[in-house]
């Protein structure tokens, strides 16, 4: 065989070998898609989720079925999303409770950077304080008091281990000296549903799904967690005016895809998730809900995912959280 011939021949092999990959960009999604949600159904990620979905399914013409799979603080659903065919069928809706992950839990089965590739985040918002009415204090000044002096005495709910709702928490004990015993959940419902309950005391939660039990005398806020006070719940001090200044937490949301996933699939998956959050309907809905459009580009946050796992390793380090 000559020279030529050789080379025609690997050029062949190239050529049909990457095909499929340009006909499945090209043509994508030409089937149902999944968008695994690895928390439990009711709170934010799956909320949203379930709205991205179903502007995608109306741009892309293809149904975007959301999948709840809740457990190990996100790391079952993340790991099976990991696992997954590398080509756009199957998507992960995240949070900083990944990027959290990275520092807390170092035995899970994959790498958040190494396994996943940035598609596009999705929307941000701040967090509310909560008490149940029972617990005997009017605002973070009297908490912070009465936590103090009953050490190890009261718990806090979260939505699992490594979530913005577990790391607010261990935020606030460190900042404000206090013990108090954390109390993981398989979702942000379980755990909502028992500080209404009085079943624990204390909880940090997404602004989106709280304010509603806050308007209702279901629970008591004590602070929220932003920088500015909440439009939302305008009266509420932050954490920061209220007595621990300096302290602030979010939580964010976005979407991920297996390493190796196509290029011009991410690139399409941005744009279209970009169009949906950049609505002017949409806008309006989730200001109402506390809730603020983030917009980047693949690469853009790519940069802030790797920026954010590095910010949340140095609040598990200041804080000392463990996973229980």
């Amino acid at each position: 065989m000559t020279g030529w011939l050789r080379i025609l021949l690997l050029v062949t092999v190239v050529i049909v070998s990457y095909y499929p990959y340009c006909v499945l960009a090209e043509d994508y999604p030409a089937r149902s898609v999944r968008i695994i949600v690895p928390f439990a159904a009711g709170g934010p990620a799956d909320v949203y989720a379930r709205q991205i979905g179903h502007y995608l399914s109306e741009a892309l013409k293809q149904s975007f079925v959301i999948e709840d799979r809740p457990g190990a603080g996100s790391v079952i659903g993340t790991d099976a999303v990991a696992k997954s065919a590398p080509d756009g069928y199957t998507l992960l809706m995240m949070s900083n409770t990944q990027t959290t992950n990275e520092s807390l839990m170092a035995s899970k089965p994959y790498q958040l950077m190494r396994d996943f590739v940035a598609v596009a985040p999705v929307n941000y918002s701040d967090l509310v304080m909560v008490i149940h009415p029972a617990v005997p204090a009017n605002n973070l000044k009297d908490f912070i008091a009465f936590a103090t002096s009953t050490p190890g005495q009261l718990n806090y709910a979260s939505s699992g281990p490594g979530t913005p709702y577990h790391m607010a928490a261990e935020l606030f004990k460190k900042m404000s000296g206090t013990d108090i015993v954390h109390v993981p959940y398989k979702g942000s419902s379980g755990a909502r549903n028992d500080i209404i309950g009085g079943q624990v005391q204390m909880m940090f939660d997404a602004i989106t799904t709280m304010a509603p039990n806050v308007q209702a005398a279901q629970v008591r806020a004590l602070g929220t967690t932003g920088q500015a006070r909440s439009k939302v719940l305008p009266d509420l001090p932050t954490i920061a005016e209220a007595g621990l200044p300096g302290y602030e937490a979010t939580i964010w949301l976005g979407i991920m895809a297996p390493a190796g996933t196509p290029g011009e699939i991410i690139d399409k998956l941005n744009a279209e998730i970009g169009k949906a959050i950049n609505r002017l309907d949409v806008k309006q809905a989730w200001a109402v809900q506390g809730a603020e459009p983030m917009l980047m580009k693949p690469s853009e946050f790519d940069a802030y995912l790797r920026k954010d796992i590095e910010k949340w390793a140095q609040v598990v380090k200041f804080s000392g959280a463990k996973v229980e």
